[in-house]
């Protein structure tokens, strides 16, 4: 009996880069995008020319960028069992749908649902909402959220609206904004940050953002809403969309966020963890596609305010 007689055949397709996997290795990309093809055979594709970059053969560890054409020959994919969420997780989604017209919806994400599966998660916020409606079996990020982020998320129903507004974010044209609890009394002369910063993903799928001079230009408007003697309230306005941007600038300037276990201060968190903090303190606030005149906002939760009291 054929071995790979279970396998599903996929045809030749092609990746744009997005935000991402920008500045992420070759290699990376396609362990993450392939799930179910051997390490070996990832490599022998891009080993014989199979796999091109915008028509050109590369090597595993190539940087990519934004915008490239990657091919991806034919290859075979162990089937994988997809994972059935409890039906309380697909009310919960359901229920944080606040908008659902034109083909996109907007979730206010809650914190602690990643927005899609992988690296060792079973589910994501992607996928329960294939699942909520047959309406979003075909249901596409337009951006993400990390896992322990809340707030504004979008998603499209349609390839075609997907591509209009990632090219409006591509070209600068949306407004994000997002608020963020750091540790400290933020400096009033500290409005803009600018850093070079390097993304890694690892082929375990682990992501991390290291200030580096070989990173990319990484921008955040910064302004203060609240404060005390040891705790600031900021609006972040992105300028540039880096993974991780927001938590890696403050944390540099020594303004961890609180809550934030990846780039925060073990210290800090245990002190706000006993006083109920239970969770990053950042959140998705607003996203304005300026052009299309699509705006949507998110409010923050409770916490955000009451810890500063």
């Amino acid at each position: 009996m054929n071995k790979e007689s279970n396998n599903t055949f996929k045809a030749v397709s092609t990746y744009i880069v997005d935000e991402e996997y920008d500045g992420v290795r070759l290699d990376n990309c396609l362990f993450n995008k392939l799930k179910g093809v051997p390490k070996s055979r990832v490599y022998s594709m891009i080993r014989k020319g199979e796999v091109r970059i915008n028509g050109s053969r590369s090597k595993p560890e190539f940087k990519l960028e934004m915008g490239q054409k990657i091919r991806i020959p034919p290859h075979n994919l162990k089937p994988i069992k997809p994972y059935k969420p409890d039906n309380s997780v697909l009310k919960m989604v359901k229920e944080k749908i606040v908008y659902d017209k034109d083909h996109i919806l907007v979730i206010d994400k809650p914190e602690g649902l990643a927005s899609h599966g992988g690296s060792g998660l079973k589910l994501g916020l992607i996928e329960a909402v294939r699942q909520i409606d047959k309406r979003f079996q075909n249901a596409q990020l337009v951006h993400r959220l990390d896992k322990d982020t809340s707030g504004c998320i979008v998603l499209t129903l349609k390839k075609s609206i997907l591509r209009i507004l990632n090219e409006e974010i591509r070209e600068g044209n949306v407004e994000k904004k997002y608020l963020a609890v750091v540790s400290g009394k933020w400096p009033k002369e500290k409005k803009f940050i600018n850093l070079k910063l390097k993304k890694n993903i690892l082929s375990s799928g682990e992501r991390k953002v290291n200030v580096s001079e070989e990173g990319k230009d990484s921008i955040t408007k910064f302004r203060i809403l609240r404060t005390n003697e040891n705790l600031t309230l900021l609006e972040c306005e992105l300028i540039t969309g880096r993974m991780h941007q927001i938590r890696v600038q403050v944390n540099n300037e020594g303004f961890p966020i609180v809550g934030d276990l990846k780039y925060g201060t073990k210290k800090i968190n245990d002190v706000y963890k006993e006083k109920g903090v239970k969770r990053m303190l950042l959140h998705s606030a607003k996203i304005n596609f300026i052009n299309l005149g699509l705006t949507f906002k998110s409010e923050a939760p409770k916490i955000f305010y009451e810890i500063l009291t």
